[in-house]
């Protein structure tokens, strides 16, 4: 344990994949000090590790194997860090949206965390289907245009790592899971749109982005810190694989409190989709729908990404799909 904390707190020299695979180990057998995992989780969440350790981590992960990777060929995922203001469940309304658009969406999340409900939270709500196994997922994308993906994805060390802790809470002391967790779903997609909270992040992002080197991976922040794209700011996007990044500016006027959730987060859900949400938030709903098309090849023009979106919402489409979905569960 004093060798993995010792590097993790100098920060002198890289913590290396024995290391890493020392500690997984031991993680799986049950044989972690007491402490010992909250140390670790507390120490990767102060403050983001350097590279070498960051990829020395993934690349002990891989080598211990676990749940296969499975390819979902032409999908587009969207999924952010966490973190950041309350906001409504943007990223899961824009993947409903963009399956209306004729997007593939593979769409992976997790419970709230600085959220009041997240992507499984408001699906389990509302009655629509999680998938359980990469069977289920794929026969949703087939049937609906875009499957959610269960917990399943996730390597197991994660459930054991909360396990560890208790009665400690993963969202209290686990940051680095969450922020990092875009890269650990064991899914292959040809695009995936991942939010970035705190620009701080984005070195670390984009060495694991680079590891992902057949998929197209886009990194968007701004200044609001809400970890999707957001219609009232500029939006700063960089490609993950080329280093290329470009601005989008904003495309109508709001704050950040026009995204804030309500009471009840399907009601939120229904009211994105249906387009009787606050303007602000369904035209970054569709902005990030728009992304998708954009991002996954179905659409090449941006600006035609967003009306094709903004018809989806007001054309009455996008609310029937999930009321189809919801049915199908």
């Amino acid at each position: 344990m004093s060798g993995l904390l010792a590097g993790l707190t100098r920060r002198v020299d890289p913590v290396g994949v024995a290391e890493w695979g020392c500690f997984l180990d031991r993680l799986t057998r049950g044989r972690l000090a007491r402490g010992e995992a909250a140390a670790v989780l507390a120490s990767l969440s102060t403050a983001m590790p350097d590279p070498g350790s960051l990829t020395a981590l993934f690349d002990a992960a891989q080598e211990r194997g676990g749940g296969e990777t499975v390819a979902y060929p032409g999908a587009v995922n969207i999924v952010g860090t966490g973190g950041g203001p309350l906001t409504v469940n943007i990223s899961t309304a824009a993947a409903v949206v963009a399956a209306t658009m004729g997007v593939r969406v593979v769409k992976t999340g997790s419970r709230g965390y600085s959220s009041r409900a997240g992507s499984l939270d408001v699906l389990g709500a509302a009655g629509i289907p999680v998938a359980g196994s990469h069977t289920e997922l794929m026969d949703m994308v087939d049937r609906f245009g875009v499957g959610f993906a269960g917990v399943f994805v996730y390597p197991v060390e994660i459930s054991l790592l909360a396990a560890e802790i208790v009665p400690l809470d993963l969202r209290t002391v686990g940051r680095f899971v969450n922020t990092v967790g875009p890269f650990l779903a064991q899914v292959s997609v040809a695009a995936q749109l991942t939010g970035v909270s705190r620009p701080e992040d984005l070195p670390a992002l984009r060495v694991l982005a680079a590891r992902r080197s057949d998929q197209r991976t886009w990194l968007c922040h701004n200044d609001a810190g809400v970890d999707e794209l957001v219609s009232f700011a500029a939006n700063w996007v960089h490609e993950g694989a080329t280093g290329r990044g470009w601005w989008l500016e904003p495309s109508g006027p709001g704050t950040v409190l026009d995204l804030a959730p309500g009471v009840d987060a399907v009601a939120d859900l229904r009211a994105l989709l249906s387009g009787t949400a606050p303007a602000t938030a369904v035209r970054t709903v569709c902005l990030n729908a728009a992304a998708l098309a954009v991002l996954s090849g179905a659409r090449s023009d941006w600006t035609r990404a967003e009306a094709d979106a903004v018809e989806a919402v007001r054309g009455g489409a996008a609310v029937a799909l999930l009321t189809r979905m919801g049915r199908h569960g």
